[in-house]
């Protein structure tokens, strides 16, 4: 069932994520770098829902190149979480919110590369036409919530490789692997008025480096 895109709907999606009880991070966070992408919720395209941005980044970048992600990135020396996820949605997509925009954070997600990723949830209503870096972004989706609500919409599957489950979310014809799939499925989770912890979530081998 599509959430309009409203004020109860963005009072609905806060009162959850207060509800929801954070992790600590795990002690061995001080050898990861932080990072933190944003659940940015906005629109759908059809006007008629509350949808996510998720990006293709872009070819030109280092590492990861070409891979489906949620606006965000390495936090600056002093930088919060918070601070750093609506700095990259500013860099990325040339939105600019402000902490009052915030409607919560998810657990923070160690991932095989080295980073510790916290996911910040904010509701990105009149901040302007989204404007994408060709240098970052490739391109930027609207992913209804209706998406990621039904049972076969996440898939977990083993490899030799690890004793954890890999997670994926299927997209039209395509699956989208961890860290991306883990935060988005907990955020789900949190949507539904659950407390499901992703942490232990693996990610295919070819985002281990």
């Amino acid at each position: 069932m599509a959430r309009t895109f409203d004020d109860a709907t963005r009072r609905n999606i806060a009162e959850l994520c207060a509800a929801f009880a954070r992790l600590a991070p795990a002690d061995a966070a001080p050898t990861l770098k932080r990072a933190a992408v944003a659940i940015a919720l906005t629109e759908g395209d059809d006007g008629s829902g509350t949808a996510f941005l998720l990006t293709r980044r872009s070819a030109r970048l280092r590492a990861h190149r070409g891979q489906w992600a949620l606006p965000g990135g390495r936090c600056d020396p002093g930088e919060t979480p918070v601070e750093a996820a609506l700095r990259e949605l500013d860099e990325e997509l040339g939105l600019a919110l402000s902490k009052r925009d915030v409607l919560g954070m998810l657990d923070d997600y160690p991932t095989r590369s080295g980073y510790l990723i916290t996911p910040v949830v904010v509701w990105a209503a009149g901040s302007g036409a989204i404007r994408p870096n060709p240098e970052e972004v490739a391109s930027v989706h609207r992913i209804g919530l209706d998406a990621i609500e039904p049972d076969d919409a996440f898939s977990f599957v083993t490899i030799p490789e690890s004793s954890r489950r890999v997670i994926r979310f299927r997209l039209g014809g395509q699956q989208i692997h961890a860290p991306t799939a883990a935060l988005i499925y907990q955020f789900r989770e949190v949507l539904a008025g659950r407390s499901t912890r992703v942490a232990e979530l693996e990610q295919p081998v070819f985002a281990w480096k």
